[in-house]
């Protein structure tokens, strides 16, 4: 499947999973390009800065010498995939080829509802500093090693593509009814994830804090970790500050040592726990695995900070209750006496309608909220709910922005701007900070 006398060819690199595989693939010496729209995204900067080749989409791209690699978000009638089918080229869906490529290395999967991408990003940094390492990180980061030994991968639930995925060690953060275009309650969701975790090699790490993941069964064994002495890797003496949190971990009743993590919330810790706990299986000694996890810097979008003045503007991909909540416990400890003002942007009709009260508890936390326009996604393009139907549940008045309307976030001053939302939304807060920029010195 996996050959370095093929050019591979990815219809869609422009994605975040896609654009990290072919990252993987040209690290790792392969001949890479690919194709998308001609509208910039985040993604292809380090395309770019690697001088991959991105195309316009266009049926003439596709060539005789190319293997194709195609982005789910793509149908079989797409031009450059007819267009393949009539040459006979090899087409692999981008799940498809991603599991046959993890068998090659030690695979850790990281899967659940929330904290992929997080997890991932602790992991991969912390391992690649241990061992040989390629990793692929749902926020459009990837990395190939050519003398790789482990690879560590975000694997997502939606519409059960993980299953393509049969990995060494699964990490399972957490069971949360997301989705609810595809999956029909939180009980097929866990169904899902007990699929996949049941494709684990060598074994699974859950957290035991979650009601779902404590039914889990494997024929692979079950390693649980969690903030109560209830899992077997569990953490104690937590402290949280300003710079971070520190805490002990114990495993099988012994203190495996002392941790320190440059990243907040409760949910960071329980990360932390999952990573250490795979690497621990793994052999690695405590001290190692210190050293490295705390220079951790995080990942995109992902409680990614700037300051513009007194204002701290953080970015945060954030788009359900319960990612919400973290996100605003995080910025909590981060900020503890500051005003913390939530600017959040719907992602998708149905998640909204099936979680609009949960959407109001949890943003209700936040000292202020801001609320934008529901994001008409491609699978998505409109639905019965608005955004005046969220404002009225939220239990403070709350006012609706856009791109047009910045204004009422104009005159604060020395507080935290929480931009969450899987959408659009940090092209908002780029025009909001470009527009505060050019305030005059007498209103600030």
């Amino acid at each position: 499947m996996i050959n370095k006398e093929h050019k591979y060819h990815f219809v869609g690199i422009k994605g975040s999973g896609m654009s990290a595989l072919a990252l993987i693939l040209h690290g790792e010496g392969f001949e890479v390009q690919g194709s998308d729209v001609g509208k910039y995204f985040f993604t292809q900067q380090e395309l770019e800065n690697q001088n991959i080749t991105i195309l316009e989409f266009d049926a003439d791209n596709i060539t005789e010498d190319l293997t194709i690699i195609a982005g789910n978000a793509f149908n079989d009638d797409h031009p450059e995939l007819v267009k393949a089918r009539e040459l006979g080229l090899e087409i692999y869906r981008y799940h498809d080829f991603i599991g046959g490529l993890i068998q090659n290395y030690t695979s850790i999967a990281v899967t659940g509802s929330h904290g992929k991408t997080s997890t991932t990003g602790l992991l991969s940094h912390t391992l690649k500093n241990l061992a040989p390492t390629s990793y692929l990180i749902g926020d459009g980061t990837g990395f190939g090693d050519e003398t790789a030994t482990y690879f560590a991968l975000e694997a997502c639930e939606y519409r059960r593509h993980f299953l393509a995925y049969k990995p060494d060690y699964t990490i399972v953060t957490n069971v949360d009814f997301d989705h609810p275009d595809y999956y029909r309650s939180i009980e097929d969701v866990f169904e899902a994830i007990q699929t996949f975790s049941n494709q684990a090699n060598k074994a699974i790490i859950a957290c035991g804090d979650d009601e779902y993941l404590s039914q889990l069964k494997a024929e692979v064994p079950i390693y649980y970790y969690g903030l109560t002495e209830d899992s077997q890797v569990h953490a104690k003496n937590i402290d949280r500050t300003v710079e971070g949190s520190e805490f002990d971990v114990v495993i099988d009743g012994e203190v495996f040592g002392r941790f320190a993590i440059p990243i907040f919330g409760e949910h960071n810790i329980l990360n932390a726990l999952a990573v250490i706990t795979v690497l621990y299986l793994e052999g690695f000694k405590a001290e190692e695995i210190k050293e490295h996890i705390a220079t951790f810097g995080g990942v995109k979008r992902r409680f990614s900070a700037r300051q513009i003045q007194d204002l701290t503007i953080i970015d945060d991909y954030a788009h359900h209750p319960s990612e919400i909540t973290a996100t605003i416990d995080a910025a909590k400890q981060r900020y503890p006496n500051r005003e913390i003002v939530a600017i959040f942007q719907p992602h998708t009709f149905s998640r909204t309608v099936a979680m609009l009260n949960e959407f109001a508890e949890s943003l209700s936390l936040a000292d202020k909220v801001y609320l934008v326009e529901i994001f008409n996604s491609a699978r998505e393009a409109n639905g019965e709910v608005t955004i005046e139907d969220l404002a009225k549940l939220i239990h403070q008045n709350v006012e609706i922005i856009s791109t047009d309307h910045l204004s009422p976030l104009m005159d604060y001053k020395d507080a935290v701007f929480l931009f969450m939302g899987a959408g659009d939304i940090d092209e908002l807060s780029r025009q909001f900070e470009k527009a505060y920029a050019n305030l005059s010195p007498n209103r600030l």
